[in-house]
């Protein structure tokens, strides 16, 4: 009974229980179901339309690329994940100042390869890197992989997939709106020199997103605070607009051709692990066009044959109407010289359609090659390319043209051949002969686009004085190729007739296009190709016409010089120099009553003066390079010889530290400045001295010894140019303003060599020592002498110099 009662009593407690629990249920479903109602629950899975909306503006290209209200998607193809791209940030527009005047607008800042790989739930941005390589049948292959893990640049959320899922969407406003250093436009080096702290995201945007059928361009307006910017300081501010390109790398890679030091062609290398030698190879290619002939059987039997694909530029919509036949006829010239390497109409310009011609045309486009004119007042002008760092083929390229370029030309005309050509002297220069300067500035721009860099050998091909010759000039030109820095023919005199003044087109370019470019139809790998052309090198490897020369110790390839011999070329340079500076007032501000032309130009001319002075100094220290291989006859490396280094030494005494009067004229200087003439003059001759006085140079003198023992040696080169500098010391002769500066520059530069590091255990430190203690013997006899009393207290001052310099631990 107990336990009955007991069982009803709980019986009756859970049914109340039960119920309680029940109206409080059926209570919260109520107000779940009237919440529910109320706000209906969102799906977690985010769909196409949540990115993709009425509002949102499309452009259809390599990737689709949407934008809704400044914010950015790319809709990324599945079958271009694991492609190859390329990725290249230029500056677009820079502030002024920006790398001290050595960085232009469109600037390529870096080149990397990069791919788009699916990893779990995002897409990741990796640099695929070429400096390692081995074929991937090999077992090497996978060595070299892990041993070459690619960075990740970014990851991206995986936001949806397209409606049939062949696309996924990733948001790209972030990565292009923050300071990522793998695409930034400021290197490290910059961030240093203007002490940038920081990107401001608030002044920084994208400016513009495009999409191409193989491209995608992107512009970019990043505001950095820095300490020291290069310009407008006291903003401490730089704003810098950059464009980023990416570039779909072709699939059908084309045969690289190998690089050889014997040709000029820019290049690009890497270390191949496949070799079966005992080392990994270092690897280069030549960095080309892919030009394939339409008709290779007649192309093999050596008919003319026009490419599948031909080299197109197009002309920039801004350019003068008065210039563009020039630049187009700068491109059209190459035309013939394709055709030595067995193509025709290999190479064109073209005026940009019009927007009723063709809407979609953009010189951002990849697909179009362009000639820019820049309204700038950088005076230059450039032909970067973008290449496959897989084979070296050029994609595309884009020539630059800056507004001010001109003036340089026309002030260098006059400079420089207005003593033997008449219609150079004037500042209006004839617009046909101002047209055929810009032509060839075009052409040399177009040869570096090709692949070619500057071959300053190619000037020392041509005899002196043939360069006098109007029946040579105008076949020849004056330099065997447009890609030497031989702008103008300062050799010709008064008086020698039909001369060509201007660079052109030589035999080396119809050379150097014909070995980079022919095909040759039985090589099936690049190696198969060298034998054929090492034949085409060694053909030519006697003529100095189709020697190529890069600038560096070698006094027969310097920039800016014409001739076989320089102290020929520079005595007839200064001569006529002298002339000009005659006839300077005369030609300019008498013509324009005003002195702005004559101090500009006064100041270019003693850089001419200084240029041909530089030429004549490379002969001393100076070793020819004659690249060969072991087959070919003769030494890679001969240093100058004995008696044309005295005779440039000679001629340096009397051209260059003796005073200059001719370049002093009191009519000029006291019109265009109220000081500084001696420093200037100081100026130029130091830099002559320096460039004597140069531990890589005396390093080479006294090697040179080693190879032959009668060279001109370091301690003969000194001593000449010290009792040279310092001719006075022996006379009872006065010493004016600018021989007391350059003496005592001289003593300044022994003395910083004397107690350089580099140079305290060599040869150099006991040649400087002995004649710093010769000329203080010299100076202590000449103190005495009767020369005049600033002349006096010049020579103590000297000796005082010396004996600071000899007791210095």
């Amino acid at each position: 009974m107990k336990k009955l009662l007991l069982f009803s009593m709980i019986s009756v407690f859970a049914f109340q229980t039960e119920i309680k629990a029940q109206k409080k249920k059926s209570k919260k479903e109520k107000t779940e179901q009237t919440s529910t109602k109320a706000t209906p629950k969102k799906s977690k899975t985010p769909k196409y339309s949540d990115f993709v909306t009425a509002k949102t503006k499309s452009d259809e290209g390599l990737f689709k690329v949407h934008n809704t209200n400044n914010k950015f998607i790319y809709e990324i193809p599945k079958s271009h994940l694991g492609k190859e791209m390329l990725l290249v940030t230029r500056i677009k527009e820079i502030p002024a100042g920006l790398g001290g005047g050595y960085v232009n607008a469109g600037s390529k800042i870096n080149t990397q390869v990069v791919v788009w790989e699916e990893f779990q739930n995002k897409i990741l941005l990796k640099v695929k890197s070429y400096n390692a390589v081995a074929n991937d049948s090999l077992p090497i292959y996978k060595s070299v992989k892990v041993n070459n893990l690619e960075p990740i640049i970014y990851a991206f959320d995986v936001k949806t997939q397209n409606t049939d899922s062949t696309a996924v969407l990733v948001d790209v406003t972030k990565f292009f709106t923050s300071d990522i250093k793998a695409i930034s436009a400021l290197p490290a080096r910059y961030r240093r020199t203007y002490k940038v702290k920081r990107l401001d995201a608030s002044r920084s945007f994208i400016n513009s997103i495009k999409s191409y059928p193989n491209n995608i361009e992107v512009v970019q307006d990043f505001t950095f605070d820095a300490d020291a910017p290069p310009s407008n300081s006291r903003t401490n501010t730089i704003t810098i607009r950059v464009n980023q390109s990416m570039i779909v790398l072709p699939e059908d890679k084309m045969m690289p051709r190998l690089y050889d030091k014997r040709v000029g062609y820019f290049s690009l290398g890497n270390v191949d692990y496949s070799s079966e030698a005992l080392k990994a190879d270092d690897k280069r290619y030549i960095r080309r066009w892919r030009l394939e002939p339409k008709d290779i059987d007649a192309y093999n039997r050596g008919e003319l044959v026009e490419p599948i694909k031909p080299i197109v530029y197009y002309l920039d919509p801004g350019t003068p109407d008065k210039l563009k036949k020039y630049i187009k006829q700068g491109v059209d010239d190459w035309a013939k010289v394709f055709e030595t390497a067995g193509f025709k109409n290999a190479i064109m310009a073209k005026y940009a359609p019009t927007k009723e011609e063709d809407p979609e045309f953009s010189m951002e486009d990849v697909r179009y090659s362009s000639i820019r004119y820049v309204a700038s007042t950088t005076r230059n002008a450039t032909g970067p390319s973008v290449s496959d760092p897989r084979t070296g083929e050029i994609l595309e390229s884009d020539i630059i043209w800056y507004h001010n370029h001109l003036r340089s030309y026309r002030n260098r005309y006059l400079l420089e051949t207005g003593a033997a050509n008449p219609s150079a002297r004037t500042l209006d220069t004839p617009a046909e002969e101002i047209g055929e300067m810009m032509r060839m500035v075009i052409s040399h721009e177009v040869g570096h686009a090709l692949g070619l860099p500057h071959n300053m050998a190619a000037s020392y091909a041509y005899p002196v004085d043939s360069l006098r010759s109007g029946k040579f000039t105008q076949k020849m030109g004056i330099a065997a190729t447009i890609m030497d820095y031989a702008r103008y023919n300062y050799i010709a005199q008064p008086g020698d007739e039909n001369i060509r003044f201007v660079r052109q087109l030589g035999p080396y370019d119809h050379y150097s296009i014909n070995w980079g470019y022919r095909k040759i139809p039985s090589a099936k790998t690049p190696e198969q190709e060298v034998k054929t052309l090492d034949k085409w090198i060694e053909e030519k490897a006697d003529d100095p016409i189709y020697r190529f020369g890069a600038q560096r110790f070698d006094p027969s390839a310097q920039t800016e010089g014409i001739g076989n011999d320089q102290v020929k070329a520079s005595t007839y340079g200064v001569k006529n120099l002298k002339i000009v500076a005659k006839n300077l007032p005369k030609w300019t501000s008498d013509q324009t009553n005003n002195y702005e032309d004559l101090s500009e130009l006064y100041g270019e001319l003693l850089g001419v003066w200084s240029r041909y002075v530089g030429h004549v100094t490379g002969n001393i220290g100076g070793i020819y390079e004659f690249n060969k291989k072991p087959v070919q006859e003769g030494l890679v490396y001969e240093p100058v010889a004995r008696e044309k280094q005295k005779e440039a030494m000679i001629w340096l005494q009397k051209n260059a530290f003796a005073t200059q009067d001719w370049l002093l004229d009191p009519k000029i200087l006291a019109n265009i400045d109220e000081s500084g003439y001696t420093n200037t003059m100081l100026r130029l001759q130091t830099r002559q001295l320096y460039s004597l006085l140069n531990t890589s140079k005396l390093e080479r003198m006294i090697d040179a010894e080693i190879i032959n023992p009668k060279s001109y040696d370091a301690l003969s080169m000194i001593r000449d140019l010290r009792t040279g500098i310092f001719s006075e010391a022996n006379y009872t002769k006065n010493v004016d303003v600018f021989r007391r500066n350059l003496q005592k520059s001289l003593i300044d530069r022994m003395g910083t060599l004397l107690n350089s590091k580099e140079t305290k255990n060599s040869d150099i430190s006991s040649i400087l020592r002995g004649e710093l203690q010769s000329l203080n013997f010299q100076l202590t006899i000449a103190k005495n002498r009767g020369v005049n009393r600033i002349t006096k207290y010049h020579y103590r001052d000297c000796m005082a110099k010396i004996k600071e310099i000899l007791d210095a631990k």
